[in-house]
């Protein structure tokens, strides 16, 4: 298959707003690819390599100059070969053959095909099949149910290969995926709840109401004598946070799969500062003062027996008897079952009073639907936060003068298109983020006007704000009310910001 072939039905899908028919767009292209294409077209289509980041920048890309090719000539094959050589290099003289590998590729491609993969390579290819429409894509191709596909990318946590053994194998191949300890499942998520009586309402009595920690979100496997650590996002952290393998070794089994978060805490049992929690992630020792601890609400897997399919009941019940005498009960997530509302608010107020950030209520009937962010678990916070894409930046006036300051916020585009933008704000920024901000905006610049940076979606920043308003100002006909900054999250990519719906549903009387 040629690359123009997909650079065609990216344009299709960027040039409409339905989400069936960019569906049948990417379904069109990815029936007429062979078997060892699909999982690269289905990668690029979401906006990513198969190889995932490659280190490019938009800088190294925008000085390769020359005549685009003529006619189309690039294979996917060929591009796929290119990008495996581009992740393999490393060494001495590594940056001179990357350029050299980059600048041959780019003089091959055509003045169309240029723009697609200078944006796919930074990161930039948004035209507006998010995983879900990508999904639903891969099950119109391969003539299957979507829930089938759906639970496959979840045991997987991969598009591509889902992808693949969707349109090689059929129903058969992707109902025969199973969870496989030692490879991460994608997370279950919670939404936010408006009130902890709205979750209560929602949800009914059959729910337990845990803990909601100020952390990261860990997901554990264990095989015997060998653990694996991974983050939401399933990047690999094993090597990074031996206290935690040390804990799950010590657990009474043999196999199991862990869900959970970790943080740091004082010696009085507090939580750290966020930043202390993730200054551990990717770091391959353990810094001076800064242990995690783990705390787990959720069962997967316990040897031999897996409990994804199972009762939420059922999985804490797992749970409980793995974790049953009191220095291991330690490690579960404090929650109570089934608590009447004065119950449940006391544990919100004891969770506050702790130091944490408020509770999740949850289903006690629902199974485990990784990757979507249904209403069977909500968490319920006293102050509304969102998770916002960071769209630009201006330049601060007074004590401010010469920094990076005021932000502009988006929400993300269900529909895959450009972040929402919702609002600004320069309230909540200490004097060692502004400079931060302005060493690195700079480098992750699309445009740098005189009043400031216009950035390439790339950070993502937790927002707190006592609500939001209508507002002709904004695209998204809404604006945040008293925003400012509580935290970056480089543990969340664009693609797992807020989406504008859940701005909008804070608006008063929503």
């Amino acid at each position: 298959m040629l690359l123009a072939d997909v650079v065609a039905a990216s344009a299709a899908v960027a040039a409409t707003r339905s989400r069936t028919a960019k569906a049948q767009a990417i379904a069109a292209v990815l029936r007429r690819a062979d078997a060892g294409e699909v999982g690269s077209v289905t990668a690029w289509l979401a906006g990513e390599t198969r190889q995932g980041r490659l280190g490019v920048g938009w800088r190294t890309l925008s000085r390769m100059s020359g005549d685009p090719a003529p006619a189309p000539g690039l294979t996917v094959a060929g591009i796929d070969d290119v990008l495996g050589e581009l992740a393999a290099i490393s060494g001495s003289g590594s940056a001179a053959r990357r350029d050299t590998l980059l600048a041959s590729l780019l003089s091959a491609a055509t003045v169309d095909e240029r723009p697609f993969l200078v944006r796919l390579l930074t990161g930039e290819l948004r035209q507006g099949a998010l995983e879900g429409t990508v999904l639903d894509a891969v099950a119109i191709a391969a003539d299957v149910p979507a829930p089938s596909v759906r639970r496959a990318f979840m045991l997987s946590g991969r598009l591509p290969e889902t992808a693949a053994t969707a349109l090689t194998g059929g129903v058969e191949a992707l109902d025969a995926m199973r969870l496989q300890v030692g490879r991460p499942v994608r997370p279950m998520l919670a939404s936010p709840g408006a009130s902890l009586d709205a979750a209560l309402a929602h949800l009914g009595a059959d729910v337990t109401v845990e803990f909601k920690l100020d952390g990261a979100r860990i997901q554990v496997h264990r095989t015997g004598e060998v653990v694996g650590v991974w983050t939401r996002t399933l990047r690999e952290i094993t090597d990074g946070v031996p206290e935690l393998v040390d804990r799950v070794l010590a657990l009474p089994c043999d196999t199991a799969v862990l869900d959970g978060e970790t943080l740091a805490v004082d010696d009085d049992g507090r939580p750290r500062a966020f930043q202390d929690t993730m200054s551990r992630f990717g770091s391959d020792a353990t810094e001076a003062g800064v242990l995690l601890s783990p705390f787990f609400f959720d069962l997967l897997h316990l040897d031999g027996r897996d409990l994804l399919d199972e009762p939420l009941r059922v999985r804490l019940d797992a749970l409980a008897e793995l974790l049953a005498d009191d220095e291991q009960a330690a490690l579960r997530m404090p929650g109570v079952r089934r608590p009447s509302p004065e119950r449940a608010a006391e544990m919100l107020d004891a969770a506050l009073a702790a130091g944490h950030e408020g509770v999740v209520v949850k289903s006690l009937g629902a199974p485990y639907a990784a990757g979507r962010r249904g209403k069977a678990w909500q968490k319920v916070k006293p102050v509304h936060t969102l998770d916002l894409v960071v769209l630009g930046a201006e330049w601060g006036y007074g004590r401010r003068a010469g920094k990076l300051s005021n932000i502009h916020l988006g929400a993300r585009d269900p529909d895959g298109g450009e972040p929402v933008m919702v609002g600004k704000t320069f309230k909540g920024m200490t004097d060692e983020l502004l400079d931060w901000q302005t060493r690195t905006f700079p480098d992750h610049a699309r445009e740098q006007p005189a009043w400031g940076v216009l950035l390439r979606p790339g950070f993502v920043v937790e927002i707190a704000l006592d609500g939001v308003q209508r507002s002709p100002r904004y695209p998204g006909g809404v604006a945040l009310r008293f925003a400012r900054v509580l935290r970056y999250r480089p543990d969340k990519t664009p693609a797992e910001a807020d989406t504008i719906e859940a701005v909008r549903a804070l608006l008063t009387g929503n």
